[in-house]
């Protein structure tokens, strides 16, 4: 994009404020689920991956391989998001952001309500599996289109000078949901018998998404389209040849993959699977390792709005790397203090707070950062496969990963290796950011 770009004036405060409501509501859906299927992950192996010995089996049934198999479910709706972020986000380019968002919450509403629905093993035998993969897929497609649209609404709507405030608003309410949905189930762990909780008890955070979609629903179909410089995405006489534009439009993806790719592999180890591997890897109880998630969730939503402010203020690029370079070197150091059974609790309750805040720094100004590297014509698609494509392969992996290298090699610090690992790498595409791109108006 050139100067001669046509730039919206900004929208008045109160309908960034709706924006960024709307935008926020349904990354909170959305993520609830991630949280309940990664928190009963080891619930959902039993009842639907492991020889089915009747409805609420309890804890252990199936073994490594069981969990292995619900996490192969969990990366096959990650590889989905690509496709989604790909159709939701040509819509979103297209035909606007407010009806893509109602679209893409309707649907993971419906494939949410409906896993809690579903038959066991027990009930309809090797029907079950297939069934809860194919929601799973259809809750991938959606999520794809969920982050693009989102980012880039609250992104065009927010005022000057604080795009990375309400694009970390997007992150905060991942956590948010990841929080209320590692809750839920603790809660539900702690109130009802393992028997129960087998047997009926994980269905109940699955149907709640359905009053939370309602209102998710009923937010965006009250919202208005961000203001456009022009329907087609580039005033006539301005835009570069076809073939040039989509190669920068395919490097700044990758681009865009390694700069945040850290953010996923941190994020889903420590957020998501920690407390299945320290069920399956360290013989830690159900009801003890929930708590886990929860505080490192609580570390993660506390530093992500400011770590966003942050950015508006000093740049994307130190925030970002902070939070990396962060992983790179406490992720070993906080795993040996949860594994070890002579440090008290409170220790190992800071070590998860400070383990999530680290990955809050990277979360904060990462929407902003991504809905930066793309012009307005193509910022649903571009952010959103971007995003994509870094949490299919380096968070829908993360379990399956997690989980296989430790049963083969034995090692229990697999997952700090792992979240480190991918974080150095990440450092090498965050050091290309520039300085002021925070200052610049979006293209």
């Amino acid at each position: 994009m050139t100067s001669t770009d046509l730039r919206p004036a900004p929208p008045p405060r109160s309908t960034a404020r709706r924006a960024l409501l709307a935008g926020s509501v349904g990354n909170l859906v959305e993520w609830y689920e991630f949280g309940v299927y990664g928190a009963f992950a080891t619930v959902i192996a039993a009842n639907f991956f492991a020889p089915a010995t009747g409805a609420g089996a309890g804890p252990g049934t199936g073994g490594a391989a069981a969990l292995m198999a619900t996490y192969a479910s969990f990366a096959l709706a990650f590889f989905f998001r690509p496709v989604g972020a790909l159709l939701f986000g040509r819509l979103g380019d297209r035909l606007g952001r407010r009806p893509t968002l109602i679209l893409v919450v309707g649907l993971m509403t419906l494939a949410t309500t409906l896993i809690g629905l579903l038959p066991t093993q027990a009930t309809v035998g090797a029907a079950a599996p297939w069934l809860l993969t194919l929601l799973r897929v259809l809750q991938g497609i959606s999520a794809g289109g969920e982050f693009g649209g989102a980012v880039a609404l609250m992104t065009e709507s927010a005022p000057v000078g604080r795009r990375g405030l309400h694009g970390a608003w997007q992150s905060f309410t991942v956590a948010l949901g990841l929080l209320a949905g590692a809750g839920t189930a603790a809660g539900l762990a702690a109130v009802l018998s393992p028997s129960a909780l087998y047997a009926w008890g994980w269905r109940v955070p699955f149907l709640l998404a359905l009053p939370l979609g309602v209102v998710a629903l009923w937010l965006r179909t009250a919202l208005e389209e961000p203001p456009g410089p022009y329907p087609d995405g580039a005033p006539s006489g301005t835009a570069s040849p076809e073939p040039r534009r989509r190669g920068e439009q395919a490097r700044a993806v990758v681009l865009g993959v390694g700069r945040i790719m850290g953010w996923s592999a941190a994020g889903y180890t420590f957020l998501v699977v920690l407390p299945s591997h320290l069920q399956s890897a360290l013989g830690v109880s159900f009801r003890e390792a929930l708590p886990a998630a929860v505080l490192a969730n609580l570390g993660f939503a506390a530093s992500i709005l400011p770590a966003g402010m942050l950015s508006d203020r000093i740049g994307r690029r130190p925030v970002m790397l902070a939070g990396a370079l962060g992983v790179v070197v406490f992720a070993l150091p906080v795993l040996r203090v949860l594994q070890s059974p002579g440090d008290a609790p409170g220790v190992k309750a800071a070590a998860l707070l400070f383990a999530g805040a680290l990955i809050g720094l990277m979360a904060g100004p990462g929407p902003a950062m991504l809905a930066e590297m793309f012009p307005r014509r193509v910022r649903c698609t571009g952010l959103g496969l971007a995003y994509a494509l870094a949490n299919a392969v380096f968070s829908g992996c993360a379990g399956l990963v997690i989980t296989a290298l430790t049963a083969r090699t034995g090692n229990t610090a697999v997952p700090a290796y792992y979240a480190a690992g991918v974080c150095a790498l990440s450092c090498a595409a965050l050091l290309t950011l520039r300085g002021d791109d925070h200052r610049e108006p979006l293209r």
